[in-house]
Parts: C-alpha cells; structure tokens; sequence
C-alpha cells in the first residue's frame, strides 16, 4: 500500500515540467540581466533607433522567460495539490484554488510570490517605457 496522496498522472506531469523549467530560473536571470546591461550600454553611446528597438525587444523577451521560469518555481514550491487537471471537476479546481491561496502564504512559496510580482513589475515598466511592439494604426 502506498503511503501518502495518490496524484493524477496528468498533475504530476505538469509538476515535473515546472520542476524543470525553475531549473532554469537562474540561467534566465543571467541572460536578463545581460539584455538590460546592453540595452542600457547602447542608451549611453547613443545607439540607433533601430538598435534600441531591437535591443528592447530582447530585453523584454529575456524578461518574460525569466518571468515564466519564476512562475513554474512558485507553482512547483507550492506543491502537487495546487495542480489541477483539464479534466478535473468543479470541486477539485476549487479545492486546488484553495490550495494555491493557501501555500502562498507558506515561507517556502512567499519570497517566490515576491519575486514573480517584482519580474513583472519590471516588465511592465520596460513596456511603459520602451515601444516593444508595432503602434497600431487608429
């Protein structure tokens, strides 16, 4: 007999994907990191228009994967009862909904919930301040 609570093939699964992807976390840090030290580098020298554009845009992709990287890490520190399957019932994603409030109060999951809202924080504020993206004509 098996101790301990039996999970979904499916949950677990997705489990071991964020496991994998907050392996990476720390290598995408590195990678933003090196993105907005070129973007602010090419600022200063006075780079083209076209380069800080391209050089914004890198900025701002190497963000959104170090965001997603921090995202797997939380979900994977709040553990397998947060998971929930597409084919799940309405009670059991309510109790994984539950569960998801619940370990983010945990001091394992709280500084990863910190670091989630600050990487988009940033990101937000990289959008607000550079074009990423083609103005659309009105």
């Amino acid at each position: 007999m098996p101790l301990g609570r039996r999970v979904n093939k499916e949950v677990m699964e997705m489990y071991e994907a964020d496991q994998r992807l907050a392996g990476t976390y720390k290598d995408r840090l590195a990678e933003a990191a090196e993105a907005e030290k070129a973007l602010r580098t090419a600022e200063t020298e006075g780079g083209t228009e076209t380069e800080l554009h391209e050089l914004a845009i890198a900025f701002d992709k190497a963000l959104t994967e170090v965001l997603l990287a921090a995202e797997a890490a939380e979900r994977a520190a709040a553990g397998t009862k947060t998971y929930v399957s597409e084919s799940a019932d309405p009670k059991t994603r309510r109790a994984a909904e539950i569960a998801r409030r619940k370990a983010k109060a945990r001091p394992a999951v709280t500084p990863l919930t910190g670091e989630v809202d600050r990487l988009r924080t940033a990101r937000e504020q990289h959008r607000m301040a550079f074009r990423v993206r083609p103005a659309t004509a009105v």
